[in-house]
């Protein structure tokens, strides 16, 4: 048996690894793809036999109201937050608060940002900050790491969740975005209404909530979606 998901790239590494260990542990395969959370969204509405997705919690939401997930059996899969990231060999700016941050974005030859909820964070703090005619943007399309954009010189700042910056070549990452203007984004897995093991699938999602898999999120730069204890 083979338990199908999608889940957005945030969550890829996360993913690939507990499905990998749900797999040894229990017989039951998990396939669990990463791609832009735009198109799990589209695939879903679309009405692909799916067992689960992996989204930002609000969108998980939104998807039940519109019967595509259910919430039965849902669980809060981890919580990530934001960061800042440089080209590899390139001077750290100061981000210790909301100032020095707001400068360093107006210092930056571009700042890339993705399509997720890191970027409309994003989006919203560009026109806080009234920069929106003044900063360069580059927006990564569904799928595509930000750090790529850094990496060969299209912007030299980046922000995007932790766990889709960590151990991306050609980057180095400054650090999270500071107390004052962080934004911590919780993902959610549901079971798709149109899954054909939904009792099967719910018992990975318990899994994927419990204490057993707070050491894998952690490495990968996420916090358990709620105390696993």
């Amino acid at each position: 048996m083979t338990i199908h998901g999608l889940g957005s790239m945030a969550t890829r590494l996360v993913l690939a690894e507990l499905s990998a260990t749900y797999a040894k542990r229990s017989g039951i395969e998990v396939n669990a793809e990463a791609i832009g959370g735009l198109d799990v969204e589209r695939r879903v509405i679309a009405g692909e036999a799916l067992d689960f997705i992996a989204l930002a919690a609000a969108t998980i939401e939104r998807l039940a109201s519109e019967g595509h997930v259910t919430l039965e059996g849902s669980v809060d899969v981890a919580r990530s937050g934001m960061a800042i990231a440089v080209p590899a060999g390139t001077p750290h700016p100061d981000i210790a608060n909301e100032d020095a941050v707001r400068a360093a974005v107006l210092a930056a030859n571009g700042v890339g940002y993705s399509t997720g909820p890191s970027g409309k964070y994003f989006l919203g703090l560009i026109d806080r900050w009234r920069l929106k005619d003044t900063v360069r943007l580059v927006n990564a399309p569904p799928g595509v790491p930000v750090a790529s954009f850094l990496a060969r010189g299209d912007a030299t700042l980046g922000l995007q969740q932790m766990s889709e910056l960590l151990d991306m070549p050609g980057i180095e990452i400054v650090g999270y975005l500071p107390a004052d203007i962080q934004l911590t984004t919780v993902f959610r897995a549901a079971v798709c209404t149109s899954s054909p093991r939904p009792s099967e699938t719910r018992a990975f999602l318990a899994w994927l909530a419990s204490a057993e898999t707070a050491e894998a999120k952690r490495r990968f730069g996420m916090e358990p979606g709620s105390d696993p204890n």
